[in-house]
């Protein structure tokens, strides 16, 4: 019994020494780590790529594939032909600038975009140009009048601004989209939505109903025009619809000033049309995917994708990840529960 008990005895306190040996070694991993965070910037970092080469090389890879071996030696010599023959006549081409605005509602990605544009606008030469592709059904005013004021930096520095639309740029996506020189649609793309909506619940009878009581106090008369937990006033009202109004006058100045050809009573009505029906009503200027602009624009230029991404933290990227991960839990569950 004694030799058990004296074998517990170094067992543990081997084991504590261990314990102790270990967590002095993460204590001292933990400073270095916080450490070396503390001198890396919390800015964001601007990535380029080739989209002309990835292009390229993709095309080798079919012709090598697919041809037979005499073709696709030819079709080598013809490329290293061709590149001879630029480096000779020191061609060089302009470059396309390619910038993604998927937009939120309240536009938070305009923080990537200003560095963006900035970067473009430092570097641009004079046959140099830009392409966005702006996905956005619209959101806060503040947030995609700030997003359009950025595209427009492009326009006053001459730099030529096409915007492609694969899928929606409604409303404040449509603020971003009209700012471009040339504006592409797909065909099924929806667009327009010149209009302004807001929406607000009131909460006022149903505590009034549970006897409680609330209070807001303001210094102006129109400091709150309506409210969610007080009892709203048709003065209120009326001053709201005002502003809405005011907004909305405001939203087809900008959309004409752009746009000075088309009929901004006739389709400032907040309605939203599809991309065969846009081009006709002037909202846009030709019918075509980004891709098929992009492949078009690689025959005469170099494409170059810019995109600034702003570095996460730890949470950020942990909540990130639980967020997908339960969004792909939902989407299994309801792909179960569909009827084939």
């Amino acid at each position: 019994m004694e030799r058990v008990l004296e074998f517990l005895y170094e067992y543990g306190l081997f084991l504590a020494k261990a314990v102790t040996i270990v967590v002095a070694i993460l204590a001292v991993v933990i400073f270095v780590l916080a450490a070396s965070m503390k001198n890396k910037s919390d800015k964001g970092e601007l990535r380029l790529t080739d989209i002309s080469d990835e292009l390229m090389q993709l095309k080798h890879q079919l012709k090598e594939e697919l041809l037979p071996k005499k073709q696709f030696k030819a079709y080598e010599k013809q490329v290293k032909a061709a590149e001879k023959a630029a480096e000779k006549q020191n061609l060089t081409k302009g470059k396309v600038f390619v910038i993604d605005f998927k937009g939120s509602i309240d536009a938070n990605e305009v923080s990537s975009l200003r560095q963006e544009v900035t970067a473009i606008i430092t570097i641009a030469d004079k046959d140099d140009q830009v392409l966005v592709n702006v996905e956005s059904g619209g959101g806060m005013v503040h947030g995609y009048g700030l997003a359009s004021s950025q595209l427009d930096r492009l326009r006053q520095a001459n730099i030529p601004l096409s915007i492609c639309v694969d899928k929606v740029a409604a409303s404040g996506g449509y603020m971003m989209a009209c700012v471009a020189n040339k504006v592409y649609a797909a065909p099924f793309a929806i667009v327009g939505s010149i209009g302004v909506i807001a929406q607000i619940p009131n909460f006022n009878r149903l505590l009034k109903n549970h006897d409680i009581d609330y209070e807001q106090h303001t210094a102006g008369d129109f400091k709150r025009t309506l409210t969610v937990f007080g009892e709203n006033t048709d003065e209120g009202r009326a001053k709201f619809q005002q502003e809405l109004e005011e907004t909305h006058v405001l939203f087809k100045e900008f959309v004409g000033r752009y746009r000075p050809n088309m009929d901004i009573a006739k389709v400032a009505t907040g309605e939203h049309w599809y991309g065969q029906q846009a081009i006709d009503l002037g909202l846009i200027d030709a019918v075509s995917t980004s891709d098929d602009v992009i492949l078009d624009l690689v025959n005469t230029h170099q494409v170059i994708k810019i995109q600034y991404q702003m570095k996460k933290k730890l949470a950020d990227k942990i909540a990130h990840g639980v967020s997908l991960s339960v969004t792909t839990m939902m989407n299994r569950f309801a792909e179960r529960n569909q009827s084939v």
